[in-house]
């Protein structure tokens, strides 16, 4: 039994109590949760139902927990119901609707974990958002880590999610970053406050394989031919180095169509509209001080010039044209201060900030021994990490934190194969699960049976580790879709963690294959058998969808 089904039935046992009379209730909650308790001692699921109820039905929660308890003990697979404290009803299934799970997961393949916790939710997701002068380094590598992984869970959840990448390629920056390409174009050092590195020479190279003859042009007009090729040529290595560490954005917005399109002046009007907008000293200036900001802030400078912020009110209204009734933003730790203005922006744009607009701020990372990377300019490339410590080594660490604590990653750690290096203990769990499987089937086991259509008896599953190894396989998509609304993609890490050591304990005592007398013959498959690898496989199924959801691969053999 999923707890889908349970909580259906305790949703189905609720509304017949009150189509009898013997609960007052005018209307039936859709959703009825059910949990793992604590204990086990507690059976295996929980609801606090009666204590949600109690009060619209007019009935102690205890009293209301006594009626329900009544009828759920009638349903078939319950095997026993027990109201505890103020009105908690803990519910224990018989061991053959326990093991049914095992088979629900099989058959529900990478679909099981999957809800509608989200549904309906129209999500833009902005992480990582590097300026597109240089290469990706260290200070992105985790929110392009935890970014897709939030992404994965949200969809998991039923949520429309569009993963957007803003290029910041506006502002005399682009401009600094094109006369440091001509500057090695032409042999030069940079100009003081340029870009170092060797990127920069081999942008140069790539600007001169595209125009040939720039160097007898005159900086006027070689510095905007440089700027468009050097620009096109990074962006397009951020994407490769995206690509390879996994992560897929669906959107790229440049800021400097923002100014080219008319969208800044679009936006200060339709905040102008809203009545926050206001004209002072020569300036236009947003009144984000009347939504909690520490002070107002100017969008159009005295000398007519948009300031960033301009840029970032355009980008908002843009997102929430395009239909976002959610903005998330994922932004590093040097960004404290973008809070308060951005969430000022979102009510001034009309918007609720406590549900269209949300800001993540992540800690800074820090990897020992990592070294400088004299191409990349000095800073620690994510390129080089990737090649140093692998995609998969690197996205289950960062996503095992929560995005506000501060990691110093161990390097030693990462690549080693032992079980104190946690994605090898999660990976390795899933590769020896695989190889359970390959060596039940040499040995004549199969999920499905000679005579029962299935070889599948749920209720053979009544091992003291079978009952801790179905308990964890059950948590699975509550755990999602509690990761997805709080943001936390670390708790489907820690979830696997304890998975693999659940399944490793049950490996050790619960035999897939037949046994072997001392003689050496080899005892005949029987349904215990078969329904251990129906269990054997629903652990490989689970493992395979968490590491999925932290964009981690699942290797079938270590």
């Amino acid at each position: 039994m999923t707890p889908e089904e349970l909580s259906a039935i305790v949703k189905s046992v609720l509304a017949e109590a009150a189509a009898a009379g013997d609960v007052a209730l005018d209307t039936i909650p859709d959703e009825v949760r059910v949990e793992r308790p604590k204990s086990r001692a507690h059976g295996d699921w929980a609801t606090n139902i009666a204590l949600q109820l109690a009060k619209p039905a007019g009935m102690k929660p205890r009293e209301l927990a006594e009626v329900l308890a009544v009828r759920l003990n009638e349903q078939q697979g319950i095997s026993a119901v027990e109201i505890a404290g103020p009105g908690f009803i803990n519910i224990t299934l018989d061991a053959a609707s326990a093991g049914q799970l095992a088979r629900a997961i099989v058959e529900a393949a990478e679909t099981y974990g999957q809800n509608q916790t989200l549904a309906g939710s129209s999500i833009n997701l902005e992480f990582v958002s590097a300026n597109p002068t240089g290469p990706l380094h260290i200070g992105h590598t985790r929110w392009a880590a935890l970014g897709d992984a939030l992404s994965r869970l949200l969809r998991a959840s039923g949520a429309e999610v569009t993963n957007e990448y803003y290029i910041n390629d506006a502002g005399n920056q682009m401009n600094t970053f094109a006369e440091s390409v001509l500057a090695r174009l032409h042999g030069d050092e940079v100009p003081e406050g340029g870009y170092p590195g060797e990127y920069i020479s081999e942008l140069a190279q790539t600007v001169l394989e595209h125009h040939p003859d720039i160097k007898d042009q005159d900086r006027t007009h070689a510095l905007p031919i440089a700027r468009e090729i050097a620009y096109e040529e990074q962006m397009r290595r951020i994407r490769t180095t995206l690509e390879n560490f996994g992560v897929h954005f669906d959107v790229f917005t440049s800021e400097r169509t923002l100014h080219e399109s008319g969208k800044l002046d679009d936006a200060v009007a339709t905040l102008r509209e809203q009545g926050h907008v206001e004209d002072r000293d020569g300036a236009v200036w947003l009144r984000t001080t009347d939504s909690g900001d520490d002070k107002d802030r100017v969008l159009i400078k005295a000398d007519g010039e948009p300031t960033y912020f301009a840029a970032d009110a355009a980008y908002y209204l843009d997102k929430r044209q395009r239909g976002f009734t959610e903005k998330i933003y994922l932004l590093g730790a040097d960004h404290h201060g973008y809070v308060g203005r951005l969430k000022a922006l979102a009510a001034c744009a009309g918007d609720d900030t406590e549900h269209n607009i949300e800001i993540l701020i992540g800690q800074l990372m820090s990897v020992k021994g990592a070294k400088l990377s004299k191409r990349a300019g000095n800073i620690i490339a994510l390129d080089d990490l990737i090649e140093w410590l692998g995609t998969d080594a690197l996205r289950y660490t960062l996503g095992r934190y929560p995005a506000d604590s501060a990691i110093d990653v161990d390097p030693e750690l990462l690549r080693s194969k032992t079980n104190d290096n946690p994605v090898f203990y999660v990976q390795y769990a899933h590769a020896r699960a695989c190889n359970a499987a390959r060596n039940a089937h040499a040995q004549g086991v199969e999920r499905t049976g000679p005579d029962d259509g299935g070889g599948f008896d749920a209720g053979l599953l009544s091992h003291e580790r079978e009952e801790e190894l179905l308990a964890h396989l059950a948590k699975f998509p509550t755990l999602v879709a509690r990761a997805a609304q709080l943001r936390e993609p670390h708790r489907v890490a820690r979830y696997l963690e304890d998975l693999a050591a659940a399944y490793h304990a049950w490996y050790a005592k619960c035999r897939i294959a037949p046994s072997v007398t001392e003689s050496g013959e080899r005892q005949p498959v029987t349904d215990l058998n078969r329904s251990r690898l129906w269990l054997n496989d629903a652990t490989v199924q689970v493992l395979r969808n968490g590491l999925d959801l932290l964009g981690v691969s699942a290797p079938e053999r270590m």
